[in-house]
Formats: structure tokens, sequence, C-alpha cells
């Protein structure tokens, strides 16, 4: 029936109800409404003429003013921003807020970033510590950049030295950053990507590389004989911590282990976790066997080994938008969390940590993640084992700090 044949008939029960009804039906009488027969019938709004109106310039007005609400979006996010919610969750239920207020926030400990770069510029970024900055992607190392279309490598950055608008999880630590992943933020080649983590192991001598990035098992830099797993295993045999992302396939057909560089044995892979403590659909799962042995994984070297907050987290983004900030989502920042949280573990018990050498060597990253595993596992209201998506458990810095101190006998 055509439109201009209907009206829309208030319900005598809820006026705010209407029914379409032919204009001859009778309707409801006048009694139903505590009014007479025609008052009845005028309370009917005709669809003939609300057609007239709607089409075409009801459309046209819509398309106008969706347009303009596009064009002029950022000038209203800049009034919007202040009222939007912060991840300060994040850093709470993780006890990375509680270390903070006991005075640590990563002094001393050097944190290599391996991303598509940091915006410098940034505000928030006004008494970063930056102490290396390397392009492996076109070679401009003089233009400290985020070369990525999402603003990636910004975005994880914040998460760890933002402060400004937010504190980050470890903001005095010694940053450096390495572009190896291209404007798409993919991971790209696997010897530029190798490249990166040498230089961090190499000339910035780090003791924490952060890797929020990986790929499937495959070709390139997900080959298990890639360039990529020989750097990070290089980085990990001279007692640096590697730490990265599980992935972000947990629902995708086919993809049977958390992502390479994170199945490596020595890395900590870090699954994503939501703001109430449960595990992100997409985060990724894991094996239980390891593929380059080919023997089954133990403890607590079973992937992923923790999981952090990773959902609508909010970060610094490029000074080309306004306001500079933006939401991400993944187990990359979930990587970041970890690495800022075992930073100001560092900060307070590295020395003691490493020995009479200084240096980590494999025991003793063991335990670091055996103290990660079990700390998590304390921390957790599930079943008090490891899980191919939970992993061990939720970060849980404090409860980690105490088993570290257990693990390594600090008083």
């Amino acid at each position: 029936m055509a439109l201009e044949k209907l009206e829309l008939m208030p319900e005598p029960e809820d006026s705010r109800i209407l029914t379409a009804v032919d204009s001859e039906a009778p309707g409801y009488s006048g009694a139903d409404y505590g009014l007479t027969d025609q008052e009845a019938r005028e309370l009917r709004w005709p669809l003939g003429p609300m057609k007239k109106f709607l089409w075409p310039w009801g459309g046209v007005s819509f398309a106008i003013g969706t347009v303009l609400l596009l064009i002029s979006w950022h000038s209203i996010q800049a009034y919007l921003w202040p009222f939007l919610p912060d991840s300060e969750w994040a850093f709470e239920s993780t006890g990375i807020r509680e270390l903070q207020d006991e005075g640590y926030f990563g002094s001393g400990v050097h944190v290599c970033i391996v991303d598509t770069g940091i915006d410098g510029d940034h505000p928030d970024f006004e008494n970063l510590n930056l102490i290396g900055f390397r392009d492996f992607y076109d070679g401009n190392d003089a233009d400290i950049r985020d070369v990525g279309n999402d603003y990636h490598g910004t975005l994880m950055a914040g998460l760890l030295v933002a402060n400004g608008t937010y504190t980050g999880a470890a903001p005095e630590v010694d940053l450096s950053v390495a572009i190896a992943l291209g404007p798409e933020g993919k991971s790209g080649q696997a010897d530029r990507v190798a490249l990166a983590i040498r230089w961090c192991r190499i000339t910035q001598e780090a003791d924490i590389i952060s890797l929020s990035l990986g790929g499937d098992p495959g070709g390139g830099m997900s080959s298990l004989q890639s360039e990529t797993v020989e750097a990070v295993n290089e980085a990990l045999d001279a007692g640096i911590f590697v730490v990265a992302a599980a992935g972000n396939n947990g629902m995708k057909a086919g993809v049977n282990d958390v992502s390479i560089p994170a199945n490596i044995p020595g890395v900590i892979a870090v699954g994503a976790s939501t703001i109430n403590g449960g595990v992100w659909l997409n985060s990724s799962v894991g094996s239980t066997i390891d593929p380059y042995s080919g023997e089954e994984r133990s403890f607590p070297n079973q992937k992923p080994e923790v999981r952090a907050p990773g959902v609508k987290m909010f970060s610094t983004a490029s000074t080309d938008i306004q306001p500079p900030y933006a939401y991400s989502t993944g187990s990359s920042d979930s990587t970041v969390i970890v690495v800022g949280a075992l930073s100001l573990i560092l900060e307070i018990h590295g020395e003691e940590m490493r020995g009479d050498d200084g240096v980590f060597d494999a025991g003793e990253m063991e335990q670091v993640k055996r103290a990660l595993a079990t700390s998590s596992l304390v921390s957790q209201e599930e079943e008090a084992s490891h899980h191919n998506k939970r992993g061990y458990g939720n970060l849980d810095a404090v409860e980690w700090l105490k088993q570290v101190e257990f693990e390594f006998n600090i008083t």
C-alpha cells in the first residue's frame, strides 16, 4: 500500500506508540481517548505530507548534516575528548599505579620499541628521555616521526612513556625507537625487523625490547627460520628481555599458535584482556607444542604467558589531528603494559636480579618468567592452570614483584 494512503494512529494507552493504519479505517473511538470521535480522528498523522518532507529534502538534509559532522569532527572532538573515558582502569587493575605511588616510574631502565616510529612533537612527550632513534624503513634517521597511517608506534609509546594528559606505565625509562614497520603497520620484511632488533641489542644495549608486532607461521618474518627469529634469540642470549604480542587471531580459523616471534620459548607472549579482566575474543590462542623443538611446551613457557589490558586503550596519537589522542585495541597494547610493569620491577630490583656478573643469564630470565606465571596464577579467579588463550592469568605487577623477590631471595 502506498504511504499516501496510510496514517499513524496513536495508541490510547501510550500516545508515543504510533500504529500505521489505512486512512479509511475507523480506528479507536473518541471515548478510548476521552475525546469526541472527531477529535480522535484529528490525532492521526497523515504519512503523505510527511513523505514529501522526508524525501527528497529530508534525505538531502540528513546527508548534508552527516558530511558537515565528518568535516568538523576534529573541532568537535577537541571539546569532547576531556569527557571521553581514559584507560586509567588498565594501569590501576594491573597494579602499575600502586608501584608508581611508591615512587617507581622506570628510571634507569632502557626500553627499545620496534614499530612505526614516534611523533616526537606530541605534548605528552615533552619530558621524554629519547636516547636513540633509527629508521630502518627509508633511512631518514634525522627526522623523528611516525610513518604509520594509524600512528601505531605513537599509540604504543604513549602507553609506556606519556606524561601529560595521562601517565604511562613507565614514563621515566630511557627510550629508543626503531622504525621497522611501514605505513600500513605490517611486519613487512623479516630483515628490516631483524635489523631493528639487533640495533636495540648492539648499539642501544637495551634491557627490554618491546615488539607490538608479529606474524602467523608461514613465509617472510613468520618463518620459524626467519631473520627475525634469529635476531630475537640473539637478544635473549645477550640477557635482554623480549616482550611480544600474542596476536589478534583468536577468531581466525587455521591459525593454531601465537604469532612469531611471541612463540619463541624465551619471549614473553602477551594476550589481551578487557576492562572486566576477561580475555578479548580476538586474542590469539597458543599451541601446546613448541614448533622449534617439536616437544610439548612446559611451565613457565606455555603460550601465551600472560594477558594484560588491550581493549579501547586511550593513548597518544599524531599531532596532525586535534586533539592528538585516539583509542587502540589489540595485543599490541597489552604488550606495552607488560613492558611497563617489567620496567618498574627492573628499576626496583634489577641489580640484585642480575647477580655478580651484571647480566641476565638464561636461568635468571627463566626465574623472571616463572615469577610472572606464578603471580598471574595467584591473581586469577579461574582454575589455577595454564589456558591456551587466557595464559597463566592477568598481569598483576605487585604480585609479580613479590614473586620475583621470592625467586631471587631478595629481602
